[in-house]
C-alpha cells in the first residue's frame, strides 16, 4: 500500500509535466492525473488519521 508522500510525489510530477506541456489535451490529462493522485493521497491520509496541507490551486 502506498504512503501519502508517494501519492503526493506522483501528483507533483504530473503538475510539473502539465506546466511544461503545450498540447492543451495532454496538459488537461496531466492535470486530471495530478488531481487523481491528490485524491488518493487525501483518502490515504484519512485512513491513517493524518491531515494534508491545503492544495494550492494551479489553474
Amino acid at each position: 500500500m502506498k504512503m501519502v508522500a508517494e501519492y503526493l510525489e506522483c501528483a507533483h510530477q504530473f503538475e510539473r509535466m502539465a506546466t511544461h506541456e503545450t498540447d492543451p489535451k495532454l496538459k488537461a490529462d496531466f492535470e486530471d492525473q495530478a488531481l487523481a493522485y491528490y485524491k488518493l493521497a487525501a483518502n490515504r491520509a484519512r485512513e491513517m488519521k493524518l491531515s494534508l496541507p491545503e492544495r494550492k490551486d494551479t489553474s
